[in-house]
């Protein structure tokens, strides 16, 4: 059985480390923004910016190191990297969690924690595909 488990784990490695950690950063997020919202009153909308900011910086760790775990070291490339990282992120942040989040919840009056849900799941399915085909891609295969 565990052998079994192994294979499959080894065929969608990072498939599976992605959900890990866009699990991971999604509950981080989740977790501070109703630490904002509820917690230290802060507006829907700055509460979910703020959790963005912080979750990105978490994001792009954790994507580099365990998930397409990209061995580039030299500054200029991990300049270059961690640029277009946050580029994606801020693509996926502007239309996805921000743009899709204030209207859910300001236009279609959904309520803040399932809206939060539901753009949480949109951003993750998109950032993946943002990070496997432009930021981590290895241009060697």
């Amino acid at each position: 059985m565990f052998e079994k488990i192994k294979e499959i784990y080894l065929k969608y490695k990072e498939i599976i480390n992605y959900l890990i950690a866009g699990g991971a950063t999604t509950l981080l997020s989740y977790i501070l923004y109703i630490l904002f919202t509820r917690l230290f009153n802060i507006d829907e909308i700055i509460s979910n910016g703020l959790c963005w900011v912080i979750c990105v910086l978490f994001a792009y760790i954790i994507n580099k190191i365990f998930v397409f775990e990209s061995k580039k070291k030299d500054k200029k490339t991990v300049l270059k990297e961690a640029s277009a990282f946050f580029l994606m992120r801020a693509v996926s942040g502007v239309m996805v969690d921000v743009g899709a989040f204030a209207l859910l919840v300001k236009v279609l009056s959904i309520n803040d924690l399932i809206a939060k849900v539901i753009t949480l799941i949109m951003v993750v399915i998109l950032n993946y595909i943002f990070s496997k085909f432009i930021v981590f891609r290895d241009k060697k295969k």
